[in-house]
């Protein structure tokens, strides 16, 4: 049984992470991607010597996002690159880019010419900040539109201190998910329509919707809405504990009242229980600064090892603050299908992560990352090119 997205058409014009990513994970569920890029390549085929300065051979970070696609060559500055362009796209069922709308106007990919080749088509096109406005041609990356502006490192840094770094790809990937359930239920649309339409994902738009939470309590709630040191928590018993062997880790006791009689009864604190400043949610929030302290004495007394088996013993809800490394050797991590073995071009297998969602009846394969041009002579075959037109394509530069 193929993948749910089985005979569905990609074509992916887009560089860098958060539009192929999405188009990945459509690949993952069974579409088949067609990465069009210039002549030198989506410049994440080269980001480990050009933003981490390595010379690895490897580059994980580019088959992650590019795993299972086929690529085609076209310079689109070239007009019958362009005329391969749309005829590719006239047998296409979704289009994805992340490229700026000048850009696409320039190669004459805009939704309304697109559009009119095949009306069928899903077009979603991904920004930084949106459309209709006189920045959409402002450049992005996550780290600025998500991290920066998003007010996420805002919230996830402490008090006064310098702003935190992200994860890397944090932004670019949580859209990427974003956008394949966007193309997703537009497919579904066309089915009942018979219509395609066009589709926007915004970077900041995705940045407010991951931390609505703070930002309600400011828009709704009137409340000043500033970071929080671990010593000032709503409530301390959500919150991270260091144990006598230096390992962290963060109790999950959200619902406090309910919780706090049996954690003070696992750790042997009844007197905590007792305690007129910590009787109540309210108090314990109150006096988070006092709580957190004499937690921190009573989790300094026993290893996280220690502490886990007392945790199992009473039913306390927590989890281990993992290291990357720990992360990999997460047997648990390996139980929930985080990773999956993908084959390079010579057919090692090698680790990647998976993408989030398991389909009954699919088993998710996919194929390696594809050279550049690897598939150029393919398609064209496919789109009904013959030999000497491949030939000459190559000879005006139009091909690779």
């Amino acid at each position: 049984m193929g993948g749910p997205l089985s005979g569905i058409k990609v074509v992916e014009v887009a560089i860098w992470l958060a539009a192929p990513a999405a188009a990945a994970i459509l690949a993952d569920w069974g579409a088949q991607v067609i990465k069009v890029e210039p002549p030198t390549g989506d410049p994440m085929r080269e980001v480990y010597k050009t933003a981490f300065s390595s010379s690895a051979e490897e580059n994980p970070f580019f088959e992650q996002a590019n795993r299972g696609k086929w690529s085609l060559v076209l310079d689109l500055k070239r007009e019958k690159a362009r005329e391969v362009m749309g005829r590719l796209l006239k047998g296409a069922d979704v289009f994805i880019t992340n490229l700026r709308p000048r850009v696409l106007q320039r190669m004459g990919l805009s939704y309304d010419e697109v559009s009119a080749l095949n009306p069928r088509l899903v077009y979603c096109q991904v920004t930084g900040y949106g459309r209709g406005h006189q920045e959409e041609n402002r450049p992005a990356y996550d780290i600025g539109a998500v991290w920066a502006r998003g007010g996420l490192a805002y919230m996830g840094s402490p008090p006064g201190a310098a702003p935190s770094q992200p994860p890397t790809g944090i932004g670019d990937n949580t859209t990427a998910m974003v956008v394949a359930g966007a193309v997703s239920a537009a497919l579904l649309a066309r089915e009942r329509t018979g219509q395609g339409q066009y589709l926007h994902v915004s970077l900041l738009r995705v940045a407010a919707y991951m931390g609505n939470w703070d930002i309600l309590r400011g828009a709704r709630l009137g409340t000043s809405v500033r970071p929080q040191d671990r010593y000032h928590m709503r409530n301390p018993l959500a919150n991270c504990y260091q144990a006598k062997d230096g390992k962290w880790f963060w109790l999950l006791l959200v619902e406090g009242d309910r919780h706090w009689p049996n954690l003070c009864q696992a750790i042997g604190r009844q007197d905590l229980k007792d305690d007129p400043r910590f009787r109540t949610l309210e108090l314990r929030s109150r006096n988070a600064p006092e709580l957190v302290a004499e937690l921190d004495r009573t989790f300094a007394l026993k290893t996280r090892e220690e502490w886990a088996e007392v945790f199992r013993a009473h039913d306390i809800w927590w989890e281990p603050v993992n290291s990357i490394d720990d992360l990999l050797a997460d047997p648990l991590a390996r139980a929930a299908g985080v990773f999956i073995d993908v084959p390079t071009e010579d057919g090692t297998p090698r680790p990647l992560v998976a993408s989030p969602a398991d389909f009954g009846g699919t088993v998710i394969s996919p194929g390696p990352a594809p050279q550049l041009g690897q598939h150029t002579e393919q398609v064209l075959l496919e789109l009904g090119y013959q030999p000497d037109d491949i030939l000459a394509l190559r000879q005006e530069g139009a091909i690779l």
